[in-house]
């Protein structure tokens, strides 16, 4: 497939989980990538090999978005690195999981700047360069409990909901530019974090896997395949849409 052949690409988030997944996906699809994440130089460096024995060229670099104008300066990066960003995907996102009630306000501002102040920053300062390009697509990557509620994740799911409707009204304003902005929500999906953290024991695994129709956790190729679906051609006309890719969770 070469759906994404010349496209360069940011993808945040990209040293392991659906980030890595979406950018082996872009690069097996031509795309040239900048991949960001607050990981490891080994993570992203083994990343950027397998996207480019998939095809694709890809550079990296660390950045910590919980800090003031990282964003900003990723974008730079990326755009120095590239020549431009055609598509955007800030899929970057941390949890904070405790009983309302208990989360510290050093929780919130770090769960709201990486998961809703990075990916507006990141977004306004591409459009300079998507401009000049003609036009571009931003996929934000936010989460069925965006739309649903679950114990323990008031902060996690309000900055999800918010990234949700951010999609909405970048749309908006933009779609008379050219540059496509939609959102993609993965419902449970099975990567290393959900393996080692997330259920501890076989009764929350399975008390989490009931409330899935399709009695599955999802994989984050599946997840990498709706990214890549709205960043290609395919997806031309759509816009302003929230694609949810969760089994079913959110119609029960």
């Amino acid at each position: 497939m070469s759906r994404l052949d010349g496209k360069r690409a940011l993808v945040t988030g990209g040293s392991r989980g659906i980030g890595e997944c979406v950018a082996r996906r872009f690069a097996a699809e031509g795309a040239r990538l900048y991949l960001a994440a607050d990981g490891t130089k080994d993570e992203l460096e083994n990343v950027a090999r397998a996207c480019e024995a998939a095809g694709g060229a890809a550079s990296y670099g660390i950045f910590d978005l919980t800090e003031k104008g990282a964003a900003e300066q990723m974008v730079e990066a990326a755009a120095s690195a590239l020549g431009g960003v055609d598509v955007l995907v800030n899929n970057a996102g941390i949890r904070a999981s405790r009983p309302f009630g208990t989360f510290s306000y050093q929780d919130f501002h770090r769960v709201v700047a990486v998961n809703l102040r990075a990916p507006f920053f990141a977004s306004q300062a591409v459009l300079p360069l998507m401009r000049e390009a003609g036009g571009g697509r931003i996929i934000h990557v936010a989460s069925q409990l965006g739309s649903v509620a679950a114990r323990h994740t008031a902060l996690y799911s309000a900055t999800k909901a918010a990234l949700i409707q951010l999609t909405r009204s970048m749309a908006l304003e933009l779609a008379g530019e050219n540059i496509l902005v939609n959102a993609v929500s993965p419902g449970p999906t099975a990567t290393e974090y959900l393996k080692k953290h997330a259920y501890k024991t076989p009764e929350e695994r399975a008390q989490r896997l009931g409330t899935v129709p399709m009695g599955r956790f999802g994989e984050p190729d599946e997840i990498a395949s709706a990214v890549a679906f709205l960043a290609s051609g395919d997806a031309s006309f759509v816009h302003g849409h929230n694609l949810v890719v969760d089994g079913g969770y959110i119609i029960h």
